[in-house]
């Protein structure tokens, strides 16, 4: 049970980590145009994030038997994984380089299955069937993650072009003060689909947790008066939803400067409907694929929706030097944080047969 409790409040330092390393996704364009200021933006975040966790479960469902086959995630691997993905998410902060903490996460846990069975590469499911939905690295991954980015890139570049052709003939400073409103709601859209898809991860992570520490697959330890909190075993229970909620509207109030900084100033300059039509375009995919459980970097999404954006603008508005440097933490994260899973899942076995 003791251990049970650590990766409990792993996940959760996990969760607090993704909403702060992750918020500049849902409030760096609003911030860089000033269409809000710093707190508000992070406010509106924190709220809508809280709101988005509490949609659904698909996405959960997908981290908790996605991945690994049955019976080879145990405490020691979830905890490692969540010791990988803490780690890589605070190096890419450090940085100021917007990186998926969801793949961050996966890595994390195939290595540390890698670890737990002596290198056996067929416990990582690469294209399977559960329950009659397709399953594994390939399907719910990697055509995810190299499919993402393309159409963050183009609709966010077509949806740019289109405004661009309905208000080429209006006013700079009416369109600047049409859409400083409509930024707003479309920061709050892309805040809520954030929420939706990301604190799902976490969900995900603490019910294997629950699966592989208890008999039972439930936590026993809540008292009598928030049993309601709690569902039937193997599923997510209400309380972790809404522990993971919280956590990450925490975590999002904490703030991000950092990438908010390489994502709203650095890569390209931005006004409100060049934000407008990043997020909106980046919401959409987003809200799409959390519906079918498809856990996406809405990092990687909302940020080649700039660059489409930007593109749009002018090719050369892009920093594409800094988009290059962007590119190779997002293809090095499942390497480098499987590594690390690896090498956290011998220390934890090791100590664990110490004690």
């Amino acid at each position: 049970m003791t251990l049970l409790i650590l990766v409990l409040l792993a996940a959760l330092v996990f969760e607090y980590i993704n909403g702060f390393h992750d918020a500049a996704n849902a409030i760096a364009t609003v911030v860089s145009t000033k269409v809000l200021t710093p707190r508000q933006a992070i406010l509106l975040a924190a709220g809508m994030n809280l709101v988005g966790a509490m949609i659904g479960v698909e996405v959960a469902r997908t981290i908790e038997s996605g991945y690994i086959a049955g019976g080879v995630v145990n405490i020691g691997t979830v905890l490692a994984a969540l010791f990988a993905g803490i780690i890589w998410n605070l190096i890419t902060w450090l940085g100021g380089i917007p990186s998926s903490s969801s793949h961050a996460l996966i890595g994390g846990l195939c290595g540390a299955a890698l670890a737990k069975t002596h290198m056996d590469w067929g416990v990582l499911l690469w294209d399977a069937q559960l329950n009659g939905k397709a399953v594994g690295l390939w399907p719910k991954l990697i055509k995810p993650m190299v499919l993402s980015p393309i159409a963050g890139f183009f609709l966010g570049a077509i949806v740019m072009l289109v405004l661009t052709w309905i208000l080429y003939k209006m006013r700079p400073t009416f369109v600047q003060r049409v859409f400083g409103k409509l930024q707003i709601l479309s920061a709050g859209w892309m805040a809520l689909s954030h929420g939706t898809n990301d604190a799902q991860k976490t969900m995900g992570i603490i019910t294997l947790a629950l699966v592989a520490g208890t008999t039972t697959g439930v936590f026993s330890g809540l008292p009598e008066w928030l049993s309601f909190l709690q569902t039937e075993s193997g599923k997510v229970p209400r309380w972790v939803q809404i522990v993971c909620a919280l956590t990450m509207a925490a975590g999002t109030a904490g703030g991000g400067w950092r990438i908010i900084r390489t994502m709203g100033h650095k890569m390209v300059k931005l006004k409100p409907v060049h934000g407008f039509a990043a997020e909106t375009s980046a919401a959409l995919i987003i809200q799409g694929a959390s519906h079918f459980g498809i856990p996406l970097s809405t990092t990687h999404v909302i940020s080649t929706s700039i660059m489409g954006v930007g593109a749009m603008k002018r090719f050369s508005a892009v920093r594409w030097g800094l988009v290059s440097r962007i590119v190779w933490a997002w293809v090095l994260t499942l390497p480098i944080t499987a590594f690390i899973g690896y090498w956290m899942y011998r220390l934890v076995d090791l100590l664990a047969h110490l004690s």
